[in-house]
């Protein structure tokens, strides 16, 4: 899908764009679409479907090995995986890789919902080879993370780590989801958002202080881990959606 594309300036895909189509072009296009999207989602949840309960770990893919959030992420990881959570990533490399090497070197269940960006993501080496899916399109990606997880685990990241995080706010704001554990790690990163969530959002009326206590910010690998073990000491798990 992405081959009509490459190459294009920014200006002249715009223009692209607006260019008024026909019904051929209509039919041969956007209508057939459906269907690629339809295979998507069929793979992701025959592949998924009984792979148990998994804790996704989000974060930048521009995180450098050997950092502390990167190593961070290997060890939260390696510690779910000893408590019989899989991890699913976003598969490509950083935090994605960090999470899945952890998975990967404790033999737990290594799970990665890559995406199909020209000229940028591959797949990491430490994906379970069975447990790798290709993902041409964002939305049925993140439907993935949203049904097949059972909490989840926010490193530092750009705008992809905060879509992310804030469908599964948003999810369990509106009681479209379960209300597993979110966990954001690194207090200096956070900090700032959760100011501002409270001092504008909150503060004008557009969320409440209970939707605040939907996630939660820990500053290390024991803590995030924690979290989550303590919620499974409370609740069963359930399926989401």
């Amino acid at each position: 899908m992405h081959s009509e594309k490459e190459g294009l300036s920014s200006e002249e895909m715009i223009r692209q764009a607006f260019i008024p189509k026909d019904w051929t072009e209509i039919v041969a296009t956007d209508s057939w679409a459906v269907f690629k999207i339809m295979s998507e989602l069929v793979e992701g949840f025959e592949k998924l479907a009984r792979i148990g309960p998994c804790v996704t770990i989000f974060g930048s893919a521009r995180t450098k090995p050997g950092g502390n959030y990167y190593k961070m992420a290997e060890k939260i990881a390696y510690l779910l995986t000893a408590k019989g959570f899989g991890i699913i990533s976003g598969g490509g490399p950083g935090i994605m890789e960090a999470a899945n090497k952890g998975a990967h070197f404790s033999g737990g269940k290594s799970v990665g919902l890559n995406i199909d960006l020209p000229y940028e993501q591959n797949p990491n080496p430490f994906i379970d080879p069975d447990k790798l899916i290709n993902f041409d399109y964002f939305f049925v990606r993140k439907v993935m993370f949203m049904k097949y997880s059972q909490g989840y685990i926010v490193m530092p990241g750009g705008f992809g780590t905060m879509d992310e995080m804030f469908e599964a706010v948003t999810l369990i704001q509106t009681h479209k989801m379960v209300q597993f554990p979110i966990v954001l790690v690194g207090q200096k990163f956070w900090e700032p958002l959760v100011i501002w969530l409270n001092e504008q959002l909150c503060a004008e009326g557009f969320i409440n202080e209970n939707d605040l206590k939907i996630f939660t910010v820990v500053d290390s690998a024991e803590e995030a881990v924690e979290q989550i073990d303590q919620f499974y000491q409370r609740y069963a798990i359930k399926p989401n959606f």
